[in-house]
């Protein structure tokens, strides 16, 4: 498999039938997931109520949607080489529609390891699918000659707006939590099974020619290489900015800038309306001016909304700002991805990829919520907003893959 040349913007050759129900097949499982973590992410603040936590316990809890990711990422290759995309995909996305509703009945029950469980659940969905997705999606870049990642992700992005919205309702209104969340996961476990058949079974099985390819450490030996090492840096960074915000913003607001939990939910629906925004906008930029260039601009604007947030006293501004970081951290993860698709084995250097963004998912909640105890959650902050502006210094590694051969080379 190879990378997808840049198709201009004004000349975009139309999907066929079969292209276009795989790609429709693949924004549906995008989009409820991006509503079944929205949901639970806007219910935060009455989950942690439900669960009398503190702050760290809180990162300790969501410590086990880090776990789950990790354990999925890392095994999600090797099940796309043995039973193709289709079955990895289906198998990810119903295993996290069950922790979603895991999540709701351990809040119920005001029981904590039943809530690390499903976000453990929630967790090892995404990072099963997380794979396949991608990769699937790279393989309808192929099939069509248009680019698919950047708004793949913007479907997720999207369903985050959708159940933020929805959330920010039901938090107004003090429903149950129990209620909206076993709703949430029973709708998209429907959606799913209705969009899961149209997945091409064999993408990845088929790419690799054996059902018995190399696994983790294969991906560990991918780092080897400077060009997927620098790419992995600034995954991590872009989805320390990204997860944080979806661990941490409406607790970030409500905390640290004091405004109740349904205005912190307005915030996080701003944030994921500003990455929806970013995604969905990105096939035009990146034609434009590239993947280094873009991605240099997103960090350095994802920076300049998170120092806002962190040193701004003003809660109005600070909820604007949280604009500025959602549209920085949009492109990260389809960019970086797609730009480690061109690769000769793309399946393992997606994986590979990967595996640094969801260590930021890994690291970061029960990082910060130690940090977010000592020093309050807006000065934990600092430590993304650090990584975030250090990574605008690699993304030369984005450039295809051959120019930045010439560049080492030179």
């Amino acid at each position: 498999m190879t990378s997808v040349a840049p198709v201009s913007a004004a000349v975009r050759p139309p999907f066929s039938r079969a292209t276009a129900r795989r790609r429709t097949a693949l924004f549906t499982v995008m989009l409820a997931v991006g509503i079944g973590t929205a949901s639970w992410v806007v219910r935060t603040p009455a989950v942690r109520d439900l669960l009398q936590a503190s702050t760290a316990q809180m990162g300790l809890i969501l410590f086990g949607l880090s776990v789950g990711s990790m354990t999925g990422v890392l095994s999600s290759a090797s099940v796309v080489r043995r039973h193709g995309a289709r079955l990895t995909i289906a198998v990810g996305a119903f295993t996290f529609a069950a922790g979603v509703g895991v999540v709701g009945v351990s809040a119920q029950l005001s029981w904590a390891p039943g809530a690390f469980a499903g976000l453990a659940l929630v967790g090892l969905g995404i990072g099963l699918c997380e794979i396949a997705i991608n990769v699937e999606g790279a393989a309808i870049e192929i099939a069509s000659g248009r680019s698919v990642l950047p708004m793949l992700h913007g479907c997720f992005s999207l369903g985050t707006v959708l159940g933020a919205v929805a959330g920010i309702g039901l938090n107004a209104i003090s429903f149950p939590v129990v209620w909206h969340l076993a709703g949430v996961a029973a709708a998209g476990a429907a959606a799913m099974a209705w969009a899961i058949p149209s997945v091409s079974a064999d993408t990845g099985r088929a790419a690799q020619g054996s059902t018995n390819g190399p696994g983790w450490r294969a991906q560990l030996a991918q780092w080897r290489h400077r060009r997927i090492a620098f790419l992995g840096a600034i995954v991590l960074a872009l989805a320390l900015a990204e997860g944080s915000a979806s661990d941490w913003l409406p607790l970030l607001m409500v905390d640290g800038h004091g405004v109740s939990a349904t205005a912190g939910s307005v915030v996080f629906a701003g944030f994921a309306a500003a990455m929806t925004v970013g995604r969905f906008a990105g096939e035009p930029l990146l034609a434009r001016f590239g993947n280094a260039a873009v991605l240099r601009a997103s960090a350095l604007v994802s920076a300049a909304g998170i120092a806002v947030v962190v040193f701004s006293d003003s809660a109005v501004l600070a909820g604007f700002a949280v604009a500025l970081w959602g549209l920085g951290a949009a492109l990260g993860f389809p960019v970086t991805l797609s730009a480690a698709a061109d690769s000769d084995d793309p399946t393992t250097s997606v994986a590979a990829v990967a595996v640094a963004g969801y260590l930021a998912f890994l690291v970061g909640p029960p990082l910060l919520g130690f940090l977010g105890e000592h020093v309050g959650l807006r000065g934990a902050m600092l430590v993304v907003l650090v990584v975030v502006a250090a990574a605008s210094l690699l993304t030369s590694a984005a450039q295809p893959r051959a120019a930045v051969d010439r560049v080492a080379a030179a």
